[in-house]
This record gives structure tokens, sequence and C-alpha cells, in this order.
């Protein structure tokens, strides 16, 4: 089977290189046609049988007069942008031109997520656009479209091909699911956004009642409260009567999503230490659950008109600084499909004060597998920042069937988990779970709660 299959690799290749030398070609069929005709004819003469002549030389007279097409067969696929979303499909159109002489088209067309090189379709050899239809379902680094043809004359005597198809390559952006932002502590500085602050202002939500007072603006003037204070005091508006309304202002917050990049594991345990052929994440995996959710929690906050960044636990360096915007967000999911190519699988997690602004909010995305990643979540919250803990470890973890000791090593994993997370939560860390856990407002309440406490 190998020896077949290397022979089977042997005799593309060669293929190829005739393709690109010689352009078109004779086929195995041709030959074997020549050989039979010649070999009949051969044979007749020596037997003294006419019919074996007559039965093999016009077979060799048509394959001798037999002339190769002229024309160049090409295979284009339209332009298509280098980003798309993951979740979504799309319709592209592949041109062919056969030029003069091909009878029969063979386009391989492989498809974005699926295992083996894609289907081969024969179809006439006739110009116009061939349409497929592709489905991101995963997100990450890949291959666009590579369209592989093969032409072919008429009673397939001659070849062109097969080609390789010019490859095109893309990113899969990470999916955005909808998701509430969630209340935020307003910074400290800065008065103009969505949260409310401590300070008065001008803001929608009403502070309090007070007097008036010289520097206040007409325009804040209760005048119902004031029509009565007045009528309490003989129907005039006389000084002291009048009374205005105070409002909070409204501030940004900023949030600091930082993912674990260092390790990505599923419910097997087993294939923890294993790479997947072809790719760097696992689906349905840790890390693929904490790209996913952070691209989903920038997007939420972003549009809320926060300030939002991104810190990469495994490679400091590459983080995306608090920023806003459409292309902020752009720039925070490209850089997620990035880091998520580079596992490290081991390494001290970085989080330095530097990439935390004052007043913001640090989401930590992590399956917690390491006391190391514990003792850095810990000194952010002693800094008094209000630090969130989202828990990526799968629920249901299998143990390793080769080994006798694999329902023991899963109780310890668990056992140890639930160390670091009963830590974290005794230094006022919220710890939540992000399949199963409350809704992000209600988490983010309940962590301002504990902190005031």
């Amino acid at each position: 089977m190998t020896e077949r299959r290397e022979s089977r690799a042997h005799a593309w290749f060669a293929g190829r290189r005739a393709a690109r030398e010689q352009g078109w070609r004779r086929t195995d069929a041709l030959v074997r046609a020549t050989v039979c005709g010649l070999g009949l004819v051969a044979v007749g003469l020596v037997l003294h049988r006419l019919e074996l002549v007559l039965i093999g030389m016009p077979l060799v007279v048509g394959l001798l007069l037999s002339r190769p097409p002229t024309g160049t067969p090409t295979v284009t696929s339209e332009p298509r942008h280098e980003a798309v979303d993951a979740g979504k499909d799309s319709t592209v159109a592949v041109t062919v031109d056969p030029g003069e002489g091909a009878a029969f088209a063979a386009l391989r067309m492989p498809m974005p997520n699926m295992p083996g090189a894609g289907k081969v379709h024969l179809l006439p050899a006739v110009a116009g656009e061939v349409h497929t239809r592709l489905s991101w379902r995963l997100w990450g680094h890949g291959i666009y479209l590579r369209p592989d043809y093969l032409f072919a004359s008429h009673e397939g005597l001659y070849m062109y091909g097969p080609v390789v198809g010019v490859v095109a390559h893309h990113t899969v952006l990470p999916p955005i699911d909808p998701l509430p932002p969630g209340p935020l502590p307003p910074r400290a500085a800065g008065l103009v956004g969505a949260h409310r602050s401590a300070r008065p202002g001008d803001g929608m939500e009403l502070r309090d009642i007070r007097p008036f007072r010289s520097g206040d603006r007409l325009r804040r003037v209760d005048w119902r409260v004031s029509l009565r204070a007045a009528a309490a005091r003989g129907g005039e508006l006389a000084p002291g009567t009048l009374h205005v309304r105070e409002r909070h202002a409204e501030a940004d917050a900023d949030l600091v999503l930082a993912l674990d990049t260092r390790l990505d594991v599923d419910g097997a345990v087993a294939d923890w230490n294993a790479r997947l052929p072809g790719s760097g994440v696992r689906p349905g995996g840790s890390l693929d659950l904490g790209v996913r959710a952070t691209s989903s929690l920038a997007a939420a906050f972003l549009r809320h008109g926060d300030r939002v960044g991104l810190v990469d636990l495994g490679h400091p360096r590459s983080g995306v600084p608090i920023g806003s915007g459409r292309r902020h967000l752009e720039r925070i999911r490209h850089q997620l499909v990035y880091a998520a190519q580079r596992v490290a699988g081991s390494g001290d997690p970085v989080l330095n004060p530097a990439q935390i602004p004052a007043g913001a909010t640090v989401l930590v995305l992590s399956p917690f597998l390491d006391d190391k990643l514990v003792d850095v979540v810990v000194r952010v919250a002693r800094r008094g920042r209000l630090v969130v803990a989202v828990d990526l470890l799968p629920d249901d973890l299998t143990p390793d069937a080769s080994t006798p000791w694999g329902a023991a090593v899963v109780s310890v994993l668990r056992a140890e988990h639930r160390v670091r997370i009963r830590a974290m939560e005794e230094h006022g860390v919220a710890v939540v779970r992000w399949q199963s856990g409350p809704p992000l407002g209600a988490m983010l309440r309940s962590a301002r709660r504990r902190r005031r406490s």
C-alpha cells in the first residue's frame, strides 16, 4: 500500500513537471493504442492474417495523424478579502478558459476546514465560471481556495496537467457572540462615556435635587420642585425657592482581557501533550473557547463605548494596548489568531502593572492548571484592581485509559484546581465559568460588591 501511494505521488509530481515544461503531453491511452495497433499489424503480417492488419492499420494511421491541442488552459479564482469572519458562508467563482482543443476539464477545489484534498469535478471544457460555496467553521490561518485542474483532449489522447492552482491564503477571524456588556467601574479620569461616575456632571442619571446656587445653569432648574417650594412660602419665587437637578457624570471604563495562551487542553487528558496535525488549536479546547470568549467580550464592550485591551500571558509583547473603535476590534481579533498559533506549553505568565491602566477591570481567561498564574492574579488583585477570573477548564475530564493511574491523575488535577480557585476567591477575585456561570452583568456587579466590602 505504501509503495502504491509513493508511485502515485511520483506520477503526480511528474505530471506537474511535464505540464510546466511541455504543456500538452501524451497520455498512457495514446501509448497503449499505438502499441496495440502496431502489434496487430505485426502479428497479421507474420501470421498472414489480413483481418488483423485491417483492424490495426486504421488505428495506427489515426494515431499518427493526431496532433496535440495548441491552446493553453487557465483556471483563475476571483480575488477575495484577506480576512473573513468565522461562522459565515460565501460563494466564489472560478473562471475556466480551456483554450483550443480541450474537451474535458477536471477541477479539484480543496474546501477549508475539511479533511483531505477535496472532491474532483469532471466538467465539459467550456469557457465560463464555476461557482462553489465555502463555509468557514473554524478560525485561524488557512487556505482560501486552490483550484487544481487537469484538461484532456478528445478520446483522452493528450492531457494538460495536473496543475496546482495558485494558493490564496486568508485569515478566519474568531466569531463574535452577542453578549450584554455589563456594568464596569468607570475610570477616575475623563467624564465622557457610558458608565455612571461618582462625580456630579451632565449625565442622564439623577443624583440629587438641591437649592439653586450661583453658577448653575437655568436649564437645570426643576420647575415643579421650585413651584412647590414657592407655594409653601406664599406663592412667590423668592430667593431660596429655586431648585436644580444634579446628575451623575458619565465616564469611560477600561477593560483588560488577559488570555492564557500557554496551554490548550480539552476533555481527553491523554491528548494534552499531543499536537493535532496541521492545526495549532484544538476545536472545543480551552484555547478555542478562550479566543471565542475574548473576541465576544471585546466586541460587546467596544460597542458599548468602553476601551478594551488584550494581554497575552504567554507572550507579553504580543498584546494590544487599550483602545476603542471598530478598527481596534479587528486588531484584537487578528492578534488572537496570531497568538493562538504559538502555544508554548509552559513558561511563566507575565502580567505587569504597566499593562493595566489605572482603574481598569481585568478579566483573566485560563484553565488555571498552574500555581504561577494564580500568584500573578492575586498580586494584581492586591494592587486594588477589580479582577475576574474566567475558568476555561473542561467539565468532563476523561482519564487516560492506557494507564491504571488515569483516574487518580484526574482526581489530583481536579483537587489542585479547586484549591487554586478557592485561593483566588479568598483574595477577592471573582471566579466564574464561561459556559455555566452567571451572566456577565451579574458577575461584574457581584465583583464590585465584594470589592467595596
